[in-house]
């Protein structure tokens, strides 16, 4: 993974899904805000269903933080000179397996485990 060139399209390619999940973060700010219990305003299946899709939006806002936190590593790994090498066996990743997660840890191989 030393090629100037694949660390550079890595690089884009973890800055624009950086930029990508905190879009969706901001966008998706009022789906999290809490439910409005009041009887008189809605009824209860309404309201039990306001609280399912705020409960998805989220499960969903918590994935994105974590693939967001995932994509920051990597760029620190790639700052660092350790990107592209498996965190469990120090194998090199495919290149594939790169392209198709940049923010990925480790080899097949090692997933498996």
């Amino acid at each position: 993974m030393t090629d100037t060139l694949d660390i550079d399209y890595f690089r884009e390619l973890l800055e624009a899904r950086l930029a990508e999940l905190r879009g969706l973060i901001d966008g998706a700010r009022d789906q999290v805000k809490p439910v409005e219990l009041d009887q008189t305003s809605v009824g209860r299946l309404s309201r039990m269903d306001a609280m399912q899709v705020q409960a998805m939006a989220q499960e969903t806002e918590r994935r994105r933080h974590i693939d967001l936190q995932r994509a920051q590593s990597a760029l620190e790994r790639l700052a660092a000179g350790d990107y592209g090498f498996c965190l469990v066996c120090d194998e090199e990743i495919p290149r594939k397996r790169l392209e198709f997660d940049p923010a990925v840890t480790t080899c097949v191989d090692c997933t498996r485990v």
